[in-house]
């Protein structure tokens, strides 16, 4: 890959690992980005105090032994937003481009992104770098998403999200940088094993329920949960890794059509308004997809035939499946959305209690 040139977009502001508050990222920021226009002298100096935010979580991460950016040798301590040289002045503002990055083999591809390992130059660190073209995310809708996506995981601090550092872009190519998830695809560990044990898909269910429950609490709706958009970190724990299809939705309810056809609950199947409840709809369809192979309403024969099944709540347990699983799984997959188990009590539900305690997510 050739390298990109020096860019006026700065990495988002990310103020500590902890998700206390911080400033968020500029639509416009992303816009000009993806439109090449010029930046205002305001957009300027708000991504100027955004980096230097970002540079000091840089640098907590760093001594955290994350897998997190550092700017540079001399980057500011977490305590304080602004480095300073010896004389007391503030050192020069660093703009990412391609040329901070060796980078490596590729990590994945999807419909308009390809994923690839790269190390930050001056610190060594792992990061994986998401590089969209232009060209393919002109029309307004997809950049929309691009936006979305950019600000809101941006803005999230949790073990089982992945971290979004920042971007940067050049004339071609738009780049997300993001945390480095070494274990790769849950769906391709998925497709390894055809199932997990239901003491590893306890654990995953209770880190996908803790990281649902942060998301909930800022507001912040996933819609399309499924394995191919959790990541598994170093030591085995999950990472939701898309926010594609996301939305920050404080006070209302969406009619949107959003997410993976096997996965969606009734409500957008029926064209009916959803909440954050379709994600406990999509955590249950894990759940059974964890434990079976499949999800429990696929249809080969036809969208329409799985359509049917979802509005239906056609489920069938298989009975390998436990008593104590086929529960939470049904608790979850209700017709009504307000039916569904809230995710405190995901937590408390006795299969978690009994196959969390003291186990490891290597087991299977």
């Amino acid at each position: 890959m050739a390298s990109g040139t020096k860019t006026t977009a700065k990495v988002p502001a990310h103020s500590s690992s902890t998700g206390s508050s911080h400033p968020g990222v500029s639509v416009n920021q992303l816009s000009s980005a993806l439109q090449g226009s010029h930046i205002s002298k305001a957009d300027a100096e708000a991504k100027a105090a955004l980096k230097k935010a970002t540079e000091s979580a840089i640098e907590q991460g760093k001594s955290a032994r994350s897998s997190q950016l550092q700017t540079s040798s001399s980057a500011p301590s977490s305590s304080s937003s602004t480095a300073r040289e010896p004389d007391g002045q503030a050192e020069p503002e660093k703009q990412w481009s391609l040329q901070d990055f060796d980078i490596g083999k590729p990590l994945g591809r999807g419909k308009f992104g390809r994923v690839y390992l790269a190390r930050e130059k001056s610190s060594g660190f792992m990061v994986a770098l998401k590089v969209l073209f232009k060209s393919e995310i002109k029309q307004p809708n997809l950049a929309r998403q691009l936006r979305r996506e950019v600000e809101i995981q941006s803005h999230l601090r949790h073990e089982h999200i992945l971290r979004l550092f920042g971007y940067f872009h050049d004339e071609k190519r738009v780049y997300l940088i993001l945390e480095y998830a070494c274990r790769g695809e849950l769906y391709k560990i998925l497709r390894k094993y055809g199932r997990f044990s239901e003491r590893r898909a306890a654990k995953y269910i209770m880190q996908m329920s803790k990281a649902l429950l942060y998301l909930h609490q800022k507001h912040v709706i996933h819609r399309d949960i499924k394995p191919e958009n959790l990541l598994v970190g170093v030591h085995g724990e999950l990472k939701i890794a898309d926010f594609g299809w996301s939305v920050h939705a404080p006070n209302s309810r969406r009619k949107t059509t959003c997410g993976t056809l096997d996965y969606l609950p009734p409500e957008i199947v029926e064209g009916r308004d959803h909440d954050e409840n379709v994600d406990l709809w999509s955590l249950g369809v894990l759940c059974y997809e964890f434990l079976v192979g499949v999800p429990p309403f696929e249809d080969l024969s036809s969208q329409q035939a799985t359509f049917r099944r979802i509005s239906r709540v056609d489920l069938k347990i298989p009975e390998h499946i436990s008593p104590q699983a086929a529960d939470l799984i049904r608790r979850l997959l209700k017709h009504n959305p307000t039916d569904r188990l809230p995710l405190d009590q995901v937590l408390k539900h006795p299969w978690i209690i009994e196959h969390t305690a003291g186990a490891t997510v290597s087991e299977n």
